[in-house]
């Protein structure tokens, strides 16, 4: 059996390393029109921020040592411009000769990955770049470092565009500004939970432009010119992080089914409509398995899972891949943002039945040293408890939390469910009861009547509603410190002798500073004859939100 792979890196080589595991007798060929098969792509941000010092520990693996241990014909420089489905063969083009030449294949597989979007190619392309490949890496640095820049533009906020300014920071006094046109910066996530992402950046003297698109780009002399929706703006060099879109068009001429917006379409086989191809990684749309919908899902996770899947069914080894939840982490200056499952916004969209809850727990037990305050939000089906979604942010244990979520979104558990786990403890990792856990008993609170929760958003919204009344049950000394307008405060361990105090006829809404004060004042109250909810999130959140 002869096996052509179109393209390296996750999906690509991944496969032909399986593939070889597998089956010593198939010729396997990988076809790569860039330098490197296998390189650390996460990790190009942090060569230009210099954490990685060199280039070298960015490559995975080299062609040599690849053909060496897996016995794969590895053509580094060359690029399949065709492929013709009828007899079965493709047309290779050798970049660095510039000639033509034909191989026949028995299998087919493409990973030709996703390229970065640039809508402003005919502008000055020294002082506008795009970040994919270590080549990319190298040279933004390079020209950064050579030619004393000292104000950047990055214009798209998503993983790309924060790690990159993050990153550009560490380098010297230079001036970085992200633009990002929606009212948010990374888009998986809620706006109220990047309003967290937007104070850290912005407390490292990282400008954000939010709600402004790039509508031109302008050559200035020895700067450019960036045309915003409301004002204009210059740079000295650009970093166009706008996102990526699949690589397909190869995939369009030899007639393969593609999805109208752009991406491959595969079936649970990773297999395309014709049954000698195969799709994996960036170039196909794959299955949420939240919503069941197909989504271009662009990670490395889900490429290294495929590439599994890809080399099974060639070998005969039936094997299905079931769909991705974009279970994602991300490194901003001292803090960390896990992300998994849906959000608000696609539970909206899909007419989903939900409900959010904000905790925010300390990352381990708070008598010993370093213990940090995380911010947890969850989202579940209102009636059944399953969880849908979390995101997860703070200094430490962020990747364990969401870890922990994933899975419980992956294998379809409920609160209930949360509420069981039987999670590690020691005083330096967790508390004795996780935040985890937690989760589940805040939301299983909920669903069993134990508390009703309402939003600041919601509460802002009441403002001017007569029969609601905010009540503050934190200590006198932080209600000093700041508290939210026109509210009643009593605090918790005098709530009981001051009843009298509060008009049955009205609903209070109750917060203290994380919402488990709060949650015993609900409790308080609503056995006493009150009508209450609890906000979600407590005055932590509102302050930074």
């Amino acid at each position: 059996m002869k096996i052509i792979i179109v393209g390296g890196v996750a999906g690509g080589a991944t496969t032909a390393a399986r593939l070889r595991r597998l089956t010593e007798k198939a010729e396997i060929i990988l076809i790569e029109r860039g330098n490197h098969i296998s390189f650390a792509n996460c990790g190009l941000p942090y060569y230009i921020g210099d954490v990685i010092k060199n280039k070298k520990d960015l490559l995975v693996q080299t062609p040599e040592k690849f053909n060496k241990r897996f016995n794969v014909d590895v053509r580094i420089k060359q690029e399949v411009i065709k492929i013709d489905r009828k007899e079965k063969k493709v047309i290779i083009r050798n970049i660095e000769t510039n000639k033509n030449y034909e191989e026949s294949y028995d299998k087919l597989v493409l990973s030709p990955g996703a390229k970065p979007i640039n809508p402003f190619k005919d502008i000055n392309i020294e002082k506008i770049r795009t970040l994919r490949n270590v080549e990319d890496s190298v040279e933004i640095k390079d020209y950064i470092e050579n030619n004393n820049i000292k104000n950047i533009a990055i214009i798209g906020g998503g993983y790309i565009g924060v790690e990159v300014a993050e990153n550009l920071s560490n380098l010297n006094k230079t001036k970085i500004t992200i633009i990002e046109k929606s009212s948010h910066l990374i888009a998986p996530l809620d706006e109220d939970m990047a309003k967290f992402i937007h104070k850290v950046l912005r407390d490292k003297g990282i400008n954000v432009i939010l709600n402004n698109g790039v509508k031109e780009i302008e050559n200035e002399d020895d700067k450019l010119g960036i045309v915003l929706e409301d004002k204009k703006m210059s740079a000295d060099f650009i970093i166009l992080c706008i996102g990526v879109k699949p690589e397909d068009m190869l995939a369009v001429q030899a007639d393969l089914k593609i999805y109208p917006r752009g991406g491959i379409e595969v079936d649970e086989h990773m297999r395309t409509n014709d049954e000698d191809i195969y799709a994996l990684g960036d170039v196909v749309k794959i299955k949420n398995c939240v919503t069941e919908e197909f989504a271009h899902i662009p990670l490395a996770g889900p490429a290294n899972k495929q590439a599994r899947v890809v080399a099974n069914n060639i070998c005969g080894i039936e094997t299905t891949y079931d769909g991705s939840i974009g279970s994602s982490i991300l490194k901003i200056f001292d803090y960390n943002l896990g992300m998994t499952g849906i959000n608000e916004t696609t539970c909206k969209k899909n007419n989903i039945q939900y409900k959010t809850i904000i905790l925010s727990p300390y990352s381990h037990a708070t008598y010993y040293p370093g213990a940090n305050m995380l911010n947890i939000k969850a989202i579940y089906e209102n009636k059944t408890g399953k969880i849908l979604g979390a995101q997860v942010f703070g200094k430490e244990s962020v990747d364990k939390i969401t870890d922990i979520l994933a899975t419980a979104i992956k294998m379809k558990m409920t609160a209930y469910d949360l509420e069981e786990l039987d999670l590690c403890y020691a005083p330096p990792f967790s508390s004795a009861k996780s935040p985890v856990n937690l989760l589940g008993n805040s939301i299983v609170n909920e669903i069993e009547g134990l508390v009703k929760t309402v939003t600041w958003q919601e509460v802002e919204d009441l403002e001017n509603n007569n029969n609601f009344e905010v009540l503050d049950v934190r200590t006198d000394k932080e209600y000093e410190e700041g508290a939210f307008n026109d509210c009643i405060h009593i605090p918790l361990d005098d709530l009981r002798n001051r009843l009298n105090d509060l008009d049955k006829s009205k609903t209070y809404l109750v917060y203290c500073r994380t919402g488990l004060r709060s949650y015993i004042a609900c409790r308080i109250l609503s056995q006493n004859g009150f009508e209450v909810q609890n906000i979600t999130g407590g005055y932590h959140y509102l302050t930074c939100i």
